[in-house]
């Protein structure tokens, strides 16, 4: 005898991370060729010396670290992450429309649970981010892709050819994953324009935004008076602060909302983490020249993936940005069949593009994402080596 399985989990597919992370214990390596992973998305180093003093200081004298704490987040933090988006973007955010989830991608989940029910639909830009899918999956709603050209930019006009009476939201991931491509200002404007119009939410996750090319706002949503009858925000401080294992994320929307999203907090977290809150408000008021560093050597391992990848014959570079390079290679095997190739053959683990596209589609047959943060300039020639010697 079995137990029963709710359908929409056990049709979920597996995380694609962990799936690539099995194939290495089947997987024997040569000294000459040691594995390189760029495979997954987070910061491999701890965090930074005085923010790992600071917390430690934070477990020892501040009681309120090991308690239960309000459910949309620490007071302090829900403040300065609005003061925070109002000297980027401009425009008037409150604390009062700010909340701190579990990483960003409680965020999404809160923000997916109050908008979508089973048999609703949400449109994603393709490649998409495979996290994003399988929430919409696990709860009965459909995930509807948007197609994107070989500059991986989605059309608003295709987006609003997919508008249905179900439809409940637009999805934008920029700096993208998987793509890393940057979406200008007024696409994004663009989007916001439809959503508001077609009384849609806009979902902008920008967890890789403190990694932008740009300086200065990316865009300009916040500064219309009415932003939060349209625009959700997501942000993630995990890539910021090397704060992955503390999952600590925030959302931006209006108060109405996060009232609903406090309810699928107590009923699942209660409250995010303590101490990765308290991290992330240390991180904020002391590591801005700090971030702005790891801003720069992003930038510049940017620089040198893009350099490498284009210079490889036959290899073809979508985008590049962020922590990540998409790539479409030249060969003729589907996707899933060359990362493994690649792993067993030259030690290289990294995502095929067919775990960020429904199936057959021709954005994810042939591709590959590297995420490339945390490879230096050393590791990434070798990278390019390895991609030179590839056969099958």
């Amino acid at each position: 005898m079995t137990l029963p399985l709710n359908p929409d989990i056990a049709e979920t597919d597996a995380p694609p991370v962990m799936e690539a992370f099995r194939w290495l214990s089947q997987t024997t390596f040569s000294d000459d060729k040691p594995l390189i992973n760029v495979s997954q998305a987070a910061p491999a180093l701890a965090p930074p010396d005085p923010l790992r003093q600071a917390m430690a200081d934070i477990i020892l004298t501040d009681t309120s670290a090991h308690l239960y704490g309000p459910d949309l987040g620490l007071p302090d933090l829900r403040a300065e992450v609005a003061t925070r988006t109002m000297s980027i973007y401009g425009g008037k955010v409150t604390d009062s429309q700010v909340a701190i989830t579990s990483g960003c991608n409680q965020a999404f989940a809160a923000a997916m649970i109050t908008l979508a029910r089973a048999g609703d639909e949400v449109i994603l830009p393709t490649p998409w981010y495979f996290n994003h899918k399988m929430w919409l999956d696990l709860n009965g709603a459909k995930a509807v892709p948007l197609a994107t050209g070989d500059d991986l930019l989605p059309d608003p006009e295709q987006a609003a050819a997919l508008i249905t009476d179900r439809t409940r939201a637009l999805v934008l991931v920029t700096p993208n994953n998987p793509g890393g491509v940057e979406y200008p200002a007024d696409l994004v404007q663009a989007f916001y324009d439809l959503a508001k119009s077609r009384g849609l939410a806009l979902i902008v996750d920008e967890t890789y935004r403190d990694f932008h090319s740009q300086s200065g706002a990316p865009h300009d949503l916040f500064a219309d008076p009415d932003w939060a009858e349209t625009l959700i925000h997501l942000y993630s401080f995990s890539k910021a602060y090397r704060l992955t294992g503390h999952r600590v994320g925030a959302m931006i929307a209006s108060q109405s909302q996060l009232a609903q999203v406090e309810k699928y907090i107590d009923s699942t977290t209660i409250c995010p983490n303590q101490l990765g809150q308290r991290a992330a408000l240390w991180g904020m008021r002391n590591l801005d020249q700090w971030l702005a560093g790891e801003r720069a050597e992003i930038l510049d391992r940017r620089a040198a993936i893009s350099a490498v990848l284009t210079g490889l014959d036959g290899w073809r570079l979508k985008g590049c940005g962020a922590y990540f390079a998409y790539v479409d290679t030249p060969f003729t095997q589907p996707s899933a069949e060359i990362a493994r190739t690649l792993l067993r053959q030259q030690g290289v683990l990294a995502l095929p593009g067919s775990m960020f596209t429904p199936p057959g589609d021709p954005a994810g047959a042939h591709a590959l994402r590297i995420a490339f943060a945390n490879i230096d300039r050393t590791g990434i020639d070798q990278l390019g080596q390895r991609l030179r010697n590839l056969t099958l």
